[in-house]
């Protein structure tokens, strides 16, 4: 009975023992189970914020990306509102000295290896390493002749090396030689450039410092090729000067109204993830623009006076065009959007730096588009046509033209047919009057446009001598008993400071000899004005 006691309570120990091993088990595996969990939300906690510092982060960069782009349109309105100030800040006088090539060719330096020659074999070095027989060895058989090999294999090794050596001078020699040459040559040709380089700038600066027309117009583009203006501007520009009249002519390529960046702005929308530009207004556009014309009309007379060494340009005509399209025809057009003369006097009066722009370009008696964000032109006129019975058939004078003519040999009849055919090639329907002898109209054209149509009426002096403000009356007269919308007075020489001035606030075109030439270069018509020798 005891032995079972014992068992039984044996048993029953292990069984207790077993149950606790696997409560324990259990508890062991519910704390690894919770772990697991407190884990798992740890883990997804952290992805969670990762994710939420990466969209955070994401948010930034659209917010930084739409913060730059709305600095780069202001820094781009504010590098266009800085058009003219920019120009007063710099000499626009070109320093003759500044064309020419001072420096000195650089001196013959060869390289190392062929400046300096290796050193040259010694035939004692190679005796004094041959083997000798020394002491007891000297009393051997064969020691006489064993010295005397030796002292041949030495004296051998000398000599090929000392050939080797003379060989690698020689070739040192050569190249020496051979670079030396090379650096000749060029140092010649360098020096012939330099001369000829610094001779045509002689030249041309006595031909400047004599008022020759070309030197002029070629100081007058360099001006102007050096002006520094932001990118997307171009740099076409055609020029005509006349000696008598100190006018210079600049027809100038102004950049499209694209210039200017429409939009005013930018920002970033979350719920969007976009970032959107705000657009500027229509009106703000169109003032940016007409300002942006202004700056460049002001700022291209500024340097042109300002870069006048002797006082050559007494007046200059500023006319900005635009390459653009004509919308109903899809034709390539140029319209003029401001067209502005003034002279010296005038144009230093004025103190840049502290103008409304537009208002000093009224004032100087301007003609501005009223819409140059839509290519408007200026000096838009009245349709008008009518018949005349003084109108007469005109000679075809330009298909006629010889080789590069001179206007000057031509009768007054020949020339008036001459400017007649000029305007018809201009697409005007040009008529020629009957010699009236009276200082009357020589031509009349006419323009068929509907709307910018109208009538101009043409007068031309084959003139040597300046034309005075008597002629530019009497034009001006003529346009009113005419009922003519402009007048146009071409000539073969230039026009007086009066003339310019009567000229200024009234519908009159004044043309030169150096715009007429220009003219008919333009129809194809290669002409020169060769004035005769005074009795």
């Amino acid at each position: 009975m005891a032995i079972a006691r014992d068992v039984t309570r044996a048993q029953k120990q292990t069984e207790m023992a077993r149950v606790r091993a696997a409560r324990e088990q259990e508890r062991h595996y519910r704390a690894a189970l919770r772990e697991a969990e407190r884990d798992q939300r740890a883990y997804l906690k952290d992805v969670k914020e990762a994710e939420r510092e990466e969209k955070r982060l994401y948010h930034e960069r659209r917010l930084d990306e739409a913060a730059t782009l709305t600095a780069e349109a202001r820094e781009a309105v504010e590098e266009l509102e800085g058009i003219l100030g920019y120009a007063l800040l710099v000499n626009d006088k070109i320093d003759f000295d500044s064309l020419r090539i001072r420096k000195a060719f650089d001196d013959f330096k060869p390289a190392a290896q062929l400046s300096s020659a290796e050193p040259e074999p010694v035939a004692a070095e190679y005796l004094r390493k041959a083997v000798l027989p020394t002491g007891w060895q000297k009393m051997m058989p064969g020691a006489a002749r064993r010295r005397e090999r030796s002292l041949q294999a030495a004296q051998k090794a000398y000599e090929q090396a000392s050939a080797q050596w003379k060989q690698r001078d020689d070739d040192r020699r050569r190249a020496l030689a051979a670079a030396e040459q090379a650096h000749n040559a060029a140092a010649s040709i360098f020096e012939l450039k330099k001369a000829n380089r610094n001779s045509e700038v002689d030249e041309f600066q006595e031909a400047y410092a004599a008022g020759d027309p070309q030197a002029i117009i070629s100081y007058c583009s360099m001006v102007l090729e050096r002006s520094q203006y932001p990118d997307g501007f171009s740099t076409e520009f055609s020029l005509a000067y006349s000696k008598d009249s100190q006018l210079l002519i600049l027809e100038y390529a102004l950049p499209n109204v694209d210039i200017i960046p429409s939009v005013l702005e930018y920002r970033y929308v979350r719920t969007r993830d976009e970032i959107v530009g705000k657009p500027r207004k229509p009106a703000e556009l169109k003032t940016n623009y007409q300002d942006v014309i202004a700056a460049i009309a002001l700022r291209t007379l500024h340097e042109l006076f300002e870069a006048d060494h002797h006082d050559h340009v007494a007046a200059i005509c500023f006319n900005g065009y635009l390459h653009t399209v004509n919308p109903a025809t899809g034709q390539d057009i140029r319209p003029h959007l401001i067209s502005v003369r003034t002279t010296r006097e005038k144009f230093l009066e004025v103190d840049l730096a502290r103008i409304d722009k537009r208002v000093c370009l009224k004032n100087l008696g301007a003609q501005v588009s009223r819409s140059p964000e839509e290519a408007s032109p200026v000096k838009p006129i009245v349709e008008f046509s009518m018949a005349d019975a003084r109108f007469v058939d005109q000679a075809d004078m330009i298909s006629g033209l010889s080789s590069a003519p001179n206007l000057m040999d031509y009768n007054p009849y020949e020339f008036e047919n001459l400017i007649a055919n000029l305007f018809g090639e201009m697409g005007l329907e040009s008529k020629l009057t009957r010699s009236s002898r009276d200082g009357g109209v020589d031509c009349v054209a006419f323009d068929k446009r509907p709307v910018l149509g109208g009538k101009v009426v043409i007068q031309a002096k084959r003139y040597r001598h300046t034309v005075g403000v008597s002629a530019v009356r009497d034009l001006y007269g003529t346009m009113l008993n005419e009922g003519a919308n402009k007048g146009i007075l071409v000539t073969t020489s230039g026009y007086g400071q009066d003339a310019m001035n009567f000229a200024q606030d009234k519908p009159i075109e004044l043309i030169d000899g150096g715009q007429l030439l220009y003219l008919l270069q333009e129809v194809g018509i290669e002409a020169r004005i060769i004035m005769p020798e005074l009795d």
